[in-house]
């Protein structure tokens, strides 16, 4: 299933009338190659029917990037540029904008061919401001025809994301689990994000899932599952209400995703679950993920809506884990001191039943849940994947409501250590630098939940734009801070 938004970036170049228009012409060439010689340049589109100099222009270039398909849009200064026709390009443009300006190319063409985007650029962000529009600008707005390619380039997950999140639903089953208040948040948030969302019963989709019994589909489901797990196929005699069940999610997407062209699922596993449905969703969780429509664990909508923008901007497969445990003084003096540069306190281990697809699995089995095994009979707690993630770079993130509806998010580059867990579940040992810090002065005083999104790779910097972008205030946009910069609440002291 394609549940990923593609972008295709128009760029349209614009100049004040006052300027040469070769100038933004030769520039917009010039930048075009640039992105080719290092880009796909699928990704974007030159528009060429006009350089916008005036309002009328800008209806042009307007009509023409959107007959070529374009859903986000570059504003290229080549050179100073029309305050006016430039940020109304923005206003009326569907979609996510960014605006960037080209830098002077040589001392030996600073009369005829001195464009002064520098200086535009300043009164572009002031006119946006004034017209209240929203754009993206990056870090160092005004480069070299590289520089500028590498720009947009960095701009397309942003886009991406804000893009995917327009047009998400997210389906959720069922009220969260009894002493789970802690992933609990008002839903309105997601309407003000643009997010829509369909709220079901359990009886819902065990009434769905009881008529996909004897489903001429599950057959080749089985033999997909038994493809992937191989050997770690523990409980061969779970697979066909596994595919079951699959089969059930998948048909309720595509008949209830509506006008939406993405979806992500809230699911509910425990405790009645286990017992009607006579399984745990761990694993089809796990392939659901893999395929692109995230699934989060117990209810937890923002824990959802975080994982599809973390699969969106990061163009893989991610996962959703409990911060969980903290690991041993005999583990770490083993396994991780002198090895590698992380104190006690950067360490923990991230952990959940098993909903973390195999792909980012460095081994798996799938078999019986044991945490819900001591509480349950253990023939109805089968269906989780278990094994070791893999060790690399990861991003730990989280965007949250609060109960009083402000958004607000968290971002921490690490990585997970090749380093045996020794233990159950889909888990890994991870290393934060500052963790210890960051885990009281983020993670407890802002009250953020126990589950956080994993993306596999570093993805801050196009995390913390998206959250910008859509309306985190940079305050509550929190990350782990280096040993000398010191949290509000951090005791001087301490």
């Amino acid at each position: 299933m394609n549940n990923l938004p593609k972008v295709k970036l128009g760029i349209v170049a614009v100049s004040r009338d006052c300027f040469p228009e070769s100038l933004s012409v030769n520039r917009r060439k010039a930048l075009v190659d640039a992105y080719a010689a290092k880009y796909d340049v699928n990704d974007i589109y030159e528009c060429p029917v006009c350089i916008v100099e005036s309002e009328i222009h800008m209806v042009q270039a307007l009509e023409d990037i959107k007959a070529a398909g374009c859903n986000a849009l570059c504003v290229y200064l080549g050179n100073f540029g029309p305050e006016i026709a430039e940020t109304l390009l923005a206003k009326h443009f569907d979609g996510p904008s960014m605006f960037i300006a080209a830098a002077e190319e040589t001392q030996n063409d600073l009369v005829q061919g001195r464009g002064d985007a520098y200086c535009g650029m300043l009164n572009a962000s002031y006119n946006l401001k004034l017209r209240n529009v929203k754009a993206y600008i990056p870090e160092y707005p005004v480069g070299t025809a590289a520089e500028c390619a590498d720009m947009i380039n960095e701009f397309l997950p942003i886009a991406r994301a804000i893009i995917g999140l327009k047009s998400l639903k997210i389906i959720s089953f069922g009220p969260r689990p009894l002493n789970f208040l802690a992933c609990n948040a008002p839903i309105k948030q997601l309407y003000n994000l643009g997010v829509e969302i369909e709220e079901n019963s359990e009886l819902d989709l065990f009434e769905a899932f009881n008529k996909h019994e004897g489903d001429e589909r599950i057959p080749a489901k089985i033999k997909e599952m038994e493809e992937e797990l191989g050997a770690g196929n523990q409980k061969p005699e779970i697979l066909a209400k596994l595919a079951q069940y699959e089969l059930t999610l998948l048909d309720w997407v595509e008949a209830h995703k509506g006008y939406r062209e993405y979806v992500a699922i809230a699911g509910k596993c425990w405790p009645a679950f286990q017992t009607q449905f006579g399984f745990v969703p761990c694993y089809v969780n796990s392939r659901l993920t893999g395929m692109g429509i995230p699934v989060s664990c117990e209810v937890d909508i923002y824990g959802c809506l975080s994982e599809f923008i973390g699969a969106v901007v990061s163009e893989d497969i991610v996962t959703l884990l409990d911060i969980n445990n903290t690991v041993p003084d005999d583990m770490y003096a083993e396994s991780i001191e002198g090895k590698f540069n992380y104190t006690h306190k950067d360490t923990f281990m991230g952990f959940h039943c098993g909903n973390t697809c195999s792909k980012k699995l460095a081994f798996c089995s799938m078999k019986n849940q044991m945490i819900m095994a001591r509480a349950l009979p253990e023939e109805v707690t089968n269906g989780t994947l278990e094994g070791d993630i893999i060790p690399g770079d990861i991003t730990f993130f989280r965007l949250q409501s609060t109960a009083d509806c402000q958004l607000r998010a968290y971002i921490a580059h690490g990585e997970v250590l090749p380093v045996a867990t020794k233990s159950f579940g889909g888990v890994g040992v991870f290393a934060i630098p500052e963790m210890g810090r960051f885990y009281r002065h983020v993670l407890i005083e802002k009250n953020y939940p126990h589950h956080g999104a994993v993306a596999f790779g570093h993805y801050g910097k196009a995390l913390y734009e998206v959250f910008k972008f859509i309306g985190v205030p940079v305050q509550d946009i929190n990350f782990n801070q280096p040993k000398g910069m010191m949290y509000p609440t951090e005791n001087p002291f301490a």
